[in-house]
């Protein structure tokens, strides 16, 4: 692509800092930089037209872990590290918040609860036997008492079928990414950050005094310092981190009228999720029926997946209530054996903020202050 003297002048010389992936984790690293150092130049680009890793693509869920995810976490891991993981999504998500407010964000605290079949009968039984003690350290993370309370009265009200028991999370709740993304994009660019969509990088290479990017539109765009904040897709041009993507599929109905819950609901460990968007239910997961395929950065729909979302939602979620798909589609997670993010330097000049866990609503925000307080050193 030949560009003009103007275009080169305007958009691609003196760029101080170049941030790659314009969602949640890139443009809270922008936002951060300019509020920092109003007068830096930052470039943000994206392959896609909109952010094409999960920012936008992901359920909304403003959450922090359900208590058998905790108890999970726990056998694998410290107690210190698990709620030092916990207080950083809870912190990230006041964060974001507090930048852009609960109205632009579509923000209700709607609570979230976790479904219990009959065969986990244990696993509820477990996580009953250790709510107090889990209450204790959320308390101590959010100052709320009693966040996970029974609520198995609720289970007739919902309309749930082969759901033995509810436990419900009172701190929990819900987000319009899209809205989210907009007026995050917005709010950098007003302060003078450039976001250029559809440009996409092809490698990064250090240089003496900074860095040189390759675009495969055949540009190329040199920075005193870069941010990889592409999450799932980050191996590409970072093949030696620990990250691996993962697909998430999705389907929304249409308007239900009547419908009967409001809130996030955890099923199957986490590896299904669904809630209200208004009145039409919002279905995601299955991952887990069939990782080796879902770990990709392609988009698309398997058939062994969206079978199984719509078996649970005709039977579990939605039983006898008639209902139409209106829409799928998949978004990439970021992932790692560990559920810790990575935010380090990478080269003199290169640093990542990546592998968001599926939780990049509540922690992104942070971990992008965290990657451009680390681009900061580099200048």
């Amino acid at each position: 692509m030949e560009l003009s003297f103007w275009e080169k002048e305007s958009y691609f010389s003196h760029v101080d800092v170049l941030i790659v992936g314009s969602g949640i984790v890139g443009l809270n690293a922008a936002l951060y930089l300019k509020t920092q150092q109003p007068a830096l130049k930052v470039l943000v680009v994206e392959r896609g037209l909109l952010p094409t890793g999960a920012s936008t693509r992901n359920a909304g869920f403003a959450c922090f872990g359900s208590p058998s995810e905790l108890l999970d976490d726990l056998s694998h891991h410290s107690e210190e590290e698990v709620f030092a993981l916990v207080e950083r999504r809870w912190r990230g998500l006041q964060r974001l918040r507090q930048n852009l407010g609960d109205q632009a964000i579509d923000f209700h605290r709607w609570g979230g609860y976790e479904l219990f079949e009959e065969s986990q009968q244990p696993l509820y039984e477990a996580c009953l036997e250790q709510m107090t003690y889990l209450n204790k350290q959320l308390q101590q993370v959010t100052g709320e008492q009693d966040i996970y309370r029974q609520a198995d009265h609720k289970i007739g009200e919902f309309g749930f079928k082969q759901v033995a028991h509810l436990i419900e999370s009172t701190a929990e709740g819900q987000i319009d990414t899209g809205k989210m993304i907009l007026a995050l994009t917005q709010k950098v660019q007003a302060l003078g950050v450039i976001v250029l969509n559809g440009l996409e990088i092809a490698s990064l290479q250090e240089e003496s005094a900074g860095i040189t990017a390759l675009t495969k539109q055949g540009i190329a765009i040199t920075a005193r310092a870069a941010l990889v904040a592409t999450n799932g897709f980050a191996r590409q041009l970072l093949p030696q981190l620990q990250v691996a993507p993962a697909r998430a599929q999705v389907l929304i109905t249409k308007p239900i009228p009547d419908l009967r819950f409001k809130g996030t609901f955890h099923y199957d460990r986490g590896y299904y999720y669904f809630r209200n968007i208004g009145n039409r239910v919002l279905f995601g997961g299955g991952r887990n029926l069939d990782f080796k395929t879902e770990e990709t950065t392609e988009m698309g729909l398997t058939n062994l997946v969206q079978n199984k979302l719509d078996e649970l939602l005709r039977e579990v979620i939605l039983p006898g209530t008639p209902y139409e798909v209106e829409q799928r589609w998949s978004g990439i997670m970021g992932v790692g054996s560990s559920k810790t993010t990575i935010v380090q330097p990478v080269s003199q000049h290169i640093c990542c903020a990546v592998r968001m866990g599926g939780m990049g609503v509540a922690i992104g925000s942070l971990v992008g202050e965290e990657g451009a307080a680390l681009v900061l050193e580099k200048l």
